[in-house]
């Protein structure tokens, strides 16, 4: 979603900020801007377009007298919300004749209103945006202290925030806060680095404080002060980042996507290290702070997530009844909390999510906390808010995804749902023989992978047969149908081919309609229960002239010959190739896109987090 930088020290501000604008460039965003101090005024900066745009338009701001002297300053790439992608609409917004300016991430749902009655009392608006209301509700409350304005304004507003606001009036004074939109604060020696991702800081600093929902921090220089909107002083942890500087760079690859595809062996050893005991067959996941005798008495184990992450949900829901006789379900976060969910206290609930600041999964967590339900996350992002609320769960360890699409991330949020699942396992009634086979099992995926990897080139030429088509079917069954679904994810994501997954049962209930020369199917083929039948749908599918592209078993022979084209992966249990043959589907949705020429890292309209409902 729409991004943040600001700076205060005793460094020229606007080559900080625009380094970190473009280490946020990731993200999606529709235009950019700054704000810096100018002696007694506030110079704002903004484009339409990327932060290159932005970056024409300040000319030689490295040697500019202006730029050099300024110290403080704010940043911005906007997602569109409300209103168009225009310079207009671009942040920063500034108000009282440009004495105040303010960034803002997330939603301000109560902002006609506010709007309406600023307008009455003489303010004049320039964008279509709820940001520039917040703007200038600042600075009808200011007389002479931002943080007493801005902290009356934000008790006004309903709905989410992430901002950073300065004054004309307090050139030092950098102010920031949150409320369901993430803010981090980099201390470093005598100057402070603020960012909505930890990306936009690792080149200046580690050492890291999370701001907390109606926190507000009053930055001067390296001092950092932190009370709630009441004034009250409060103390927030400083925690350290763990990935280094290198994670967030290409390292020679052409895209994020592809460098990240590749970093899976090693992300997924990271996921599992330590979490897996073949001798006792079971799973050591400490970070849920569960007992064996606690995580008996659950009755049924609740996943909550969306998108990719609710893809790998559904592996979780299959795996759990699988392998623990235990009932599992899948929700889409977005709905859990609106149509009154039955959850209580009997129900283990796990909130997936890469960033851990998915707005609707965090507001599923607090619904589930609040109905006495034991709630866990799965995370990737160390110190994330789903993380700090949900008080207990399991970091992934996967390293910093800066590619919109998801790829690692998935891949290791299924191994570590296969360990949850077995976790849950040898409590009830799996044996341990048994647990050691699935144990040793999730040791293999990384190897596993990385033979799949060494197919890249083969799957490359596979991909140039589909290059022309519009639209795609994926089918698959059992623990294979989530790996359609996330198959025709990445490919409509990242190509803009419109794609459809489907349970192959399914087919014959309606989309068979559609099947003709124009329509490839994408069929998950491998060894494993209700293959045969989903090779009846792809005949199915041949006898009108569908192309069918099958993901199958290394030499199957009977699979291969029912398909057009194969992409051959490793043997390996049902529940493991979930991983195996998403990582093909990964690759084939990366050169599709690559060959069409679309911009796979950013693509047009996506956010890497999505942190407003």
């Amino acid at each position: 979603m729409c991004g943040i930088v600001a700076y205060a020290g005793d460094r020229a501000a606007s080559p900080i900020l625009i380094q970190g604008l473009r280490k946020l460039e990731y993200r999606g965003y529709d235009s950019a801007g700054i704000a810096i101090h100018r002696g007694s005024k506030i110079e704002v900066y903004k484009q339409e377009g990327k932060v290159a745009n932005l970056v024409e338009s300040l000319g030689d701001y490295h040697g500019d007298p202006v730029h050099r002297g300024a110290k403080v300053g704010i940043a911005h790439t906007r997602w569109a919300t409300h209103g168009p992608p225009t310079t207009a609409n671009a942040h920063p917004h500034h108000a009282g004749d440009g004495r105040i300016a303010l960034v803002h991430n997330g939603i301000i749902e109560n902002y006609r209103g506010l709007k309406a009655r600023l307008e009455s009392a003489g303010h004049q608006f320039s964008s279509d945006t709820d940001s520039e209301v917040l703007a200038h509700l600042v600075d009808s409350y200011y007389d002479g202290d931002l943080l007493s304005a801005l902290s009356a304004a934000l008790k006004e507003v309903e709905g989410t925030y992430g901002v950073a606001c300065i004054c004309s009036d307090e050139p030092q004074r950098l102010l920031v806060a949150r409320r369901g939109s993430p803010i981090v604060i980099g201390v470093g020696d005598g100057e402070t680095i603020v960012a909505s991702d930890a990306s936009a800081i690792i080149n200046h600093t580690r050492q890291v404080i999370y701001l907390d929902d109606n926190d507000i921090a009053l930055i001067d220089g390296g001092r950092v002060d932190i009370r709630t909107l009441d004034a009250v002083p409060v103390q927030r942890d400083m925690a350290s980042i763990d990935w280094s500087a290198d994670a967030v760079e290409k390292g020679g690859y052409e895209h994020y996507m592809l460098k990240e595809i590749f970093e899976q062996p090693e992300a997924i050893r990271n996921a599992i290290r330590g979490r897996v005991d073949v001798e006792r067959g079971t799973a050591i996941l400490s970070g849920l702070g569960l007992s064996p005798r606690e995580l008996v008495e659950f009755q049924r184990l609740l996943i909550v997530g969306c998108g990719t992450s609710l893809n790998a949900g559904l592996v979780g829901e299959y795996a759990v009844e699988d392998f623990a006789a235990m009932l599992g379900e899948v929700e889409q976060a977005a709905e859990f909390r609106y149509r009154n969910p039955i959850v209580g206290s009997k129900d283990l609930v796990v909130a997936v999510s890469q960033s851990g600041e998915t707005a609707d999964t965090l507001a599923a967590v607090r619904e589930a906390i609040d109905k006495g339900a034991m709630v866990a996350g799965l995370v990737n992002v160390v110190g994330s808010t789903i993380a700090r609320e949900a008080g207990r769960g399991v970091y992934l360890h996967a390293g910093p995804e800066i590619s919109v699409a998801s790829t690692k991330a998935f891949t290791c949020q299924v191994a570590v749902l296969l360990l949850v699942a077995l976790k849950l396992a040898r409590g009830r009634r799996m044996s341990r023989e048994v647990g050691m086979g699935i144990a040793g099992e999730v040791l293999r995926v990384p190897e596993l992978v990385e033979k799949v990897l060494e197919s890249n080139a083969a799957i490359a030429d596979v991909a140039s047969h589909f290059v022309g088509y519009e639209h795609m079917f994926y089918i698959g069954r059992g623990y294979l149908f989530p790996v359609a679904l996330e198959g025709a994810l990445k490919i409509k994501e990242i190509s803009y081919i419109h794609a459809e997954a489907y349970n192959a049962a399914e087919l014959k209930h309606g989309p068979i309609a559609l099947l003709d020369e124009k329509m490839p199917v994408v069929a998950l083929l491998n060894r494993g229960p209700g293959q045969e039948k989903t090779v009846g749908n792809v005949e199915e599918c041949r006898a009108r002239k569908a192309p069918v592209l099958g993901v199958i078993t290394e030499g199957d022979a009977e699979a291969k010959a029912a398909c057009d084209r194969v992409i051959e992966v490793p043997e390996c249990s049902h529940y493991i190739a979930t991983i195996v043959s998403t990582v093909a589907l990964q690759l084939f949705a990366y050169h599709v896109a690559r060959l069409r020429g679309c911009a796979i890292d950013q693509p047009r309209n996506l956010a890497k987090s999505v942190t407003v409902e």
